[in-house]
């Protein structure tokens, strides 16, 4: 009988181990198609980088930063303005980033993404006179505000 009894217990230590090694092989091939960011993590100073890279047109210009946000805000890359639409401009704040563009219906929220310990918690994304993102931390909430002066959009302090 303790023959067996050891059969039995070491039959069970090699399925658990291979279920194991199976289940976190599909675990990292299932969690880096959900979860994972292609081409990895990227850097504050990688996307910082990539957010100040000029646009691939004729003219390129920078916005400054409102009262109340903070880092910088330029041309987002790769966001070459549709023809029916004015420039296009990512903001950066310390509870997120967000693109904008002018157009023929005012300004509109293109894209947002809160940083890391923060979340999405109010967006008026346009087509209007004016659009917000309000990324909420679990300390201080950060609203951006981004109105259009002539056909750039620009950051700008609550009324």
């Amino acid at each position: 009988m303790g023959r067996r009894s050891i059969l039995v217990a070491t039959g069970w230590v090699a399925t658990a181990a291979i279920a194991t090694v199976i289940g976190l092989g599909a675990i990292r091939l299932v969690g880096e198609s959900l979860t994972g960011t292609p081409g990895g993590v990227r850097s504050e100073a990688e996307i910082e980088r990539a957010l100040a890279a000029p646009e691939p047109t004729p003219t390129t210009s920078t916005a400054s930063t409102a009262p109340g946000t903070t880092g910088t805000a330029s041309a987002a890359p790769g966001s070459a303005p549709s023809a029916s639409s004015g420039a296009r401009r990512g903001f950066a704040t310390d509870g997120g980033t967000a693109v904008a563009e002018c157009g023929v219906g005012g300004v509109r929220l293109v894209s947002w993404a809160p940083a890391q310990g923060y979340r999405v918690r109010d967006v008026d994304r346009g087509p209007d006179d004016d659009v917000e993102v309000t990324f909420q931390g679990a300390a201080r909430e950060y609203e951006l505000k981004v109105r259009c002066i002539g056909s750039e959009p620009v950051a700008v302090a609550d009324d």
